[in-house]
């Protein structure tokens, strides 16, 4: 489907999505403009356009602030329009902007023309059998804190801030029509679910739009089968910015003995068993994760092949290794864990921690996967510390290959640049 056909279709499409009863829901909230001067520093970074003004970068401020209300800031020396953004008083990044050096109205034709854009964005990977993608990746697509994910008709729609309340009923039927979906659910940060009173009775995993029989979603990647549970699932229910990793993995995978550790729903493994892997085994510290990863596997006609290990990751690996398993590839995709740049450095031990135990389970030409998904921990960073492994470990070795976030993730500001992930030949 074309772009043209594509705008046509939001056009049609919006006047078939059926409003849900959103007075409650701010819109009669009418946002306030206030008038903001920042620092020097944060002066450079606007210019730079980096989405984010922190609370101590306001140096001056004409009125009190609302979340939602508009915040437009001029340069200290000329008064000149320099961003405009909106105003969340529960947050150190007190500014989140969506507009450099010109105005900006946030109507319909406003949000509609951001969204047809990153809709577009996504055409390469909806060119492939594929009905799961990331539509909306906040910052990164000029809409800060908002995430929108697509799951075959599902549009999940994740809210991190309050800022996007008042905007709410402006946004979704847009996002409805361009994606062709026809039941939305809203999931909401743990902080938003701290204001209970703000929110005006919307909770997290609630249905706004349509109808959702059961939790889980049943969507497509790269031809196989996969379940997300929207409802309660972590994020939006799936992992969506590993995909072409998983995909990699798969090619990779044909005869070999796989070891996805921190398996989740098994999105590796899967892959893994599609690509016609020996035998691959799940792990992970969830026994209700591993259970999606075992319906995964099934409906993709491959449980013979597949088996769950639940456990600790350092302590599991450790048993394999004295039990004498080895494995031809092994992939390593920890959760974060940095989230606060005071864990940095134990981010950074237990990295290296994951590559020793995963070389002793890896014989001669077999392959690791090494993935980070922490901000705090740079590409650079990252890298160093795997290969300084290697090093240390007295084995020889050759990189084959770096990869970061799919074409859904599209990176729009150093932060938005989280994931990372090699792989690498054991010799």
């Amino acid at each position: 489907m074309n772009g043209h056909k594509l705008i046509i279709s939001l056009a049609v499409n919006l006047n078939a999505v059926q409003p849900i009863q959103l007075d409650q829901y701010y819109t009669d909230f009418t946002p306030q403009r206030l008038a903001l001067k920042v620092s020097k520093a944060a002066e450079r970074a606007i210019r730079q356009r980096h989405p984010w003004v922190f609370d101590q970068a306001i140096t001056k401020q004409s009125q009190e602030g609302r979340a939602g209300d508009l915040a437009i800031i001029y340069d200290r020396q000329k008064n000149k329009l320099m961003a405009v953004g909106l105003y969340d008083p529960h947050s150190p990044i007190r500014v989140k902007l969506l507009s450099f050096f010109e105005p900006a109205r946030l109507d319909v034709a406003w949000f509609e023309q951001k969204i047809q854009a990153a809709f577009q964005r996504r055409a390469p990977l909806l060119a492939t059998d594929t009905n799961s993608y990331r539509l909306i990746y906040g910052e990164n697509d000029g809409l800060p804190g908002l995430v929108a994910d697509v799951y075959a008709g599902v549009l999940v729609l994740k809210l991190y801030s309050l800022i996007w309340l008042p905007y709410l009923h402006l946004i979704y039927p847009l996002l409805l029509a361009v994606s062709d979906s026809k039941t939305l659910v809203l999931r909401l940060s743990r902080q938003l679910q701290k204001h209970s009173e703000a929110m005006r009775g919307l909770a997290d995993g609630q249905i706004l739009v349509g109808s959702l029989p059961e939790p889980e979603v049943r969507f497509r990647e790269h031809g196989l089968w996969f379940e997300a549970n929207v409802v309660h699932g972590h994020k939006t229910g799936y992992f969506l910015d590993h995909r072409h990793n998983r995909k990699r993995v798969g090619e990779l995978a044909r005869g070999k003995k796989v070891l996805d550790v921190f398996a989740y729903a098994g999105g590796f493994s899967v892959h893994a068993l599609a690509g016609a892997a020996r035998e691959v085994v799940s792990l992970d510290i969830s026994a209700q994760a591993l259970e999606m990863a075992r319906r995964n596997a099934a409906l993709n006609q491959a449980s013979d092949r597949h088996r769950i290990r639940v456990g600790d990751a350092f302590a599991e690996m450790e048993q394999l290794q004295q039990s004498g398993e080895r494995f031809d590839l092994i992939v390593v995709d920890p959760p974060s864990f940095a989230k606060r740049a005071s864990e940095r450095d134990k981010a950074m031990a237990q990295y290296a921690r994951l590559v020793k135990a995963a070389l002793a389970l890896i014989g001669r030409g077999g392959i690791l996967v090494m993935a980070s998904c922490s901000s705090r921990v740079t590409t650079e960073e990252f890298f160093d510390l795997v290969e300084q492994s290697l090093r240390e470990s007295g084995r020889r070795w050759r990189e084959l290959e770096r990869s970061t976030h799919d074409v859904d993730h599209p990176i729009g500001f150093p932060e938005g640049a989280y994931l990372k992930c090699g792989f690498f030949e054991i010799l």
